[in-house]
């Protein structure tokens, strides 16, 4: 899988970044961030996804937690992503509400017209966005773990319900 980096800075001795490749899952471009700590000039390392909560975006995560410092000293790859699909032609809340739509994913596959045809996130999360990484990335597939906030947190733990084992 192609991504396209948008902007790469170091950040304590590892890098962080974010970036946007084409979504088969949700149909329109998806954009997500990445920590890589200073651990992964030697190898492949833990990865740990944050999926955000309401309104939040691939940066809210990696701008304002201050996560990085730990994760330097852990040897541990941060990933977040946007919480959902955007651009032309994704539909938004008709009333313009954050209760869905754009910002409010809620990480799952939508069934119903005319969400259906962008909003997997479900789909993103569990089987795009991790081939993203691992492809891209020196990330440890057999150890990656899924947590989240408010809606990203729900996600976490419906995600975790369903798949357990992996």
């Amino acid at each position: 899988m192609t991504i396209e980096t948008l902007s790469e800075t170091g950040c304590f001795g590892g890098r962080i970044g974010f970036y946007r490749h084409t979504s088969a899952s949700n149909n329109c471009d998806m954009q997500f961030s990445v920590f890589v700590p200073p651990q992964a000039a030697k190898g492949k390392v833990p990865v740990l996804t944050f999926l955000s909560g309401l309104t939040c975006t691939e940066e809210n995560f990696m701008v304002k937690s201050g996560a990085q410092r730990v994760a330097a000293q852990l040897g541990l790859m941060l990933v977040s992503p946007d919480t959902s699909p955007r651009g032309a032609g994704v539909p938004d809340d008709p009333d313009g509400d954050y209760d869905f739509g754009l910002a409010a994913g809620f990480y799952l596959n939508a069934t119903e017209e005319p969400w259906s045809r962008h909003y997997h996130m479900y789909d993103y999360v569990t089987k795009e966005l991790p081939r993203a990484i691992f492809d891209n990335f020196p990330g440890d597939r057999e150890r990656h773990g899924l947590t989240g906030h408010s809606m990203g947190g729900h996600g976490a733990l419906t995600i975790g319900l369903r798949n357990p084992g992996q």
